[in-house]
């Protein structure tokens, strides 16, 4: 399993600097959390499936970003619907869709390597307190990247449920997935430290520009 989750294409999607992209999914993310309308947050929603049909990725592989969080919005809905009013709850079930697909539109339409170098780029200011910029870019890459691969492993769990007729068990597929994630990550981590892996902060590279 492929933790780049790039999907390559030459879009104007694909096009925009990594850079932008992350600081539009920071503004966009914040947001869709301190507007309480539905109507805007339906239309951001709207507006996040009109980027990921511009960047040519189905809405099928839109669809397996969402999967593997589905009973988490039943849980949030109901909740919502207890403690609040139905309202609420599609309210709090359209952000948490919008931001999980602009996240993951993010990641398939940019390259790793393009990624870490404007996380790094922009957290530059890190290194004057002492903190490895490198290292910090490559985490929140990590922490993106894992979202589309979450949806690509569910999916093959399910799948292989479903042959033994387990597709219908929440445990029986978030188990194996869970033990698959560690795993990945507990072998990115191994792969690192084989390579001896430091993304050291290059400050006069920085300073030269």
């Amino acid at each position: 399993m492929s933790l780049s989750g790039y999907n390559p294409g030459s879009s104007f999607v694909h096009r925009v600097s990594p850079g932008f992209k992350i600081i539009s999914l920071l503004i966009l993310g914040t947001l869709l959390f301190v507007v309480p309308r539905i109507d805007l947050s339906a239309a951001a929603l709207a507006g996040i499936v009109l980027l990921y049909l511009l960047a040519k990725i189905s809405l099928k592989t839109a669809w397996m970003q969402l999967r593997p969080a589905l009973w988490i919005f039943v849980l949030i809905f109901i909740v919502q619907l207890f403690l609040h009013h139905w309202t609420a709850g599609v309210l709090v079930i359209v952000r948490l869709i919008s931001l999980l697909l602009l996240a993951s539109l993010v990641t398939l339409t940019t390259r790793s390597s393009d990624m870490i170098d404007a996380l790094e780029k922009g957290l530059g200011w890190l290194y004057y307190f002492g903190i490895n910029p490198g290292k910090v870019s490559l985490a929140l890459s990590l922490a993106l990247r894992f979202i589309p691969v979450l949806a690509s492993i569910t999916e093959e769990v399910r799948e292989a449920q479903k042959a033994r007729g387990l597709d219908k068990s929440v445990i029986a597929i978030a188990v194996p997935v869970i033990v698959r994630m560690l795993k990945m990550a507990d072998d990115i981590s191994a792969a690192i430290e084989a390579r001896s892996y430091d993304p050291e902060f290059d400050k006069s590279k920085s300073s030269s520009k």
